[in-house]
């Protein structure tokens, strides 16, 4: 179908609803993206864009944008946390060079994507808070808290909902859903770079990790730790953490890590929940229809960096059968069979790192010997058991 002129209302302005605005916008769609914050700021820290998601970065035109606020990375290298020695090491840079692999601030890659979308087109609603979504009629209806919209609601030719993880539209769609606490917690901070190698470290230890990787060309340092516990904390972006406690949680660790948290001023912490993945990722409506991508889709662990990758492809399979099938109805459907499969794939996948991350006792030298012998012996293989998720270009399927 063609989707010239279609009235398309996305929820969120992060990476899945700026993505998919702008991928729609290109073909013609009249797109409206909803956003509840005042501004987009710099929030948040570093983002690992793989060549699967910087393919379709580079299929919408923004490839020299990525490239500009970007570092590329040479390797993703797994550390023994306790005394900093690399076990294997991962040759990205030489995964499909073409796409490269990248770290870049999540503001940076927000702002590329932000341009984007305002560039092609895109109306761009800040300060909108939705406080409903209705599914019961002929075609979806957002309900706007404190109105935010004409009259506080607005119906819809299609909705797309890439509100994250407590997303208001997955709930329309498939109900309420009970995430269970992974007794695992995650602190994230930024520290100033130190002009090491452009390598994502991740330093392994017993019930717990740490990775770190260089952004805005060296000049911070990211790091990400995950230590496994049994009191419970929030699922949200906007707790803060103690940067005491932190380092108390990683005092065993190498003095490379330990020197990076002496460095730590300021902290985030959430606690991480399993969520599944949504039974049901669209419906077509009488006269309309709605979707879901994203966390609000598929929630995952941060233990294979593919949270923003999803999304970006996500977006893609997402405009692209629209405009290649010839009903609403036809293309909602064949973005959820496209997209399923593999994003399910790819959240078990990160819930079998953090098991590999944190091992103890016996297996945990045994497993590093294995990694090591591994990486020595046939490189190109280990490399390999990664062709299934970063060679994957969805900009050449649908």
């Amino acid at each position: 179908m063609s989707v010239i002129g279609l009235r398309v209302t996305v929820l969120g302005a992060g990476v899945a609803g700026l993505t998919v605005a702008r991928a729609l916008a290109l073909r013609g769609a009249a797109v409206t993206v909803v956003e509840q914050a005042g501004a987009i700021a710099e929030v948040g820290a570093g983002v690992q864009v793989s060549p699967n998601g910087a393919a379709v970065l580079r299929a919408l035109g923004l490839g020299a944008a990525l490239d500009a606020v970007a570092l590329r990375a040479t390797a993703v290298a797994l550390c023994d946390g306790l005394t900093g020695r690399v076990v294997t090491r991962l040759e990205v840079g030489r995964l499909t060079p073409e796409q490269g692999y990248h770290f870049v601030h999540r503001a940076d890659l927000i702002e590329v994507l932000r341009r984007g979308a305002v560039e092609a087109g895109v109306d761009l609603r800040l300060g909108a808070r939705v406080g409903s979504v209705s599914l019961d009629g002929a075609c979806p209806v957002v309900g706007m808290a404190g109105g935010g919209m004409a009259g506080g609601a607005e119906d819809c030719a299609l909705l797309i909902g890439a509100d994250g993880l407590h997303s208001t539209t997955r709930a329309a769609l498939n109900g309420a859903s009970a995430p269970f606490f992974t007794h695992q917690v995650a602190w994230r901070a930024l520290i100033a770079g130190d002009g090491g190698p452009d390598v994502a470290e991740v330093h392994m230890g017993p019930r717990r990790h740490l990775v770190s990787y260089p952004l805005r060309g060296g000049t911070l340092r990211n790091i990400v730790a995950v230590e496994e516990r049994q009191a419970w904390a929030d699922e949200s972006w906007s707790l803060r953490g103690d940067p005491a406690e932190l380092r108390r949680a990683f005092a065993s660790f190498s003095p490379r890590v330990r020197g990076w948290l002496d460095q730590v001023q300021d902290v985030g912490l959430w606690g991480l929940f399993r969520h599944q993945v949504a039974p049901l990722w669209q419906r077509a409506l009488p006269q309309g229809g709605v979707a879901i991508l994203g966390d609000a889709a598929h929630p995952t662990l941060p233990f294979l960096a593919q949270g923003a990758c999803m999304a970006l492809e996500d977006a893609w399979v997402l405009a692209a059968s629209l405009a290649a099938t010839d009903s609403l109805a036809a293309g909602l459907a064949a973005y959820q069979a496209a997209r399923k499969s593999r994003c399910e794939r790819i959240v078990a996948a990160a819930n079998a790192n953090a098991r590999l991350y944190h091992l103890g006792g016996v297996v945990r030298p045994l497993a590093h010997l294995a990694l090591n012998l591994g990486g020595r012996i046939a490189p190109k293989a280990v490399l390999g058991r990664f062709d299934w998720l970063y060679g994957f270009d969805v900009t050449k399927g649908a």
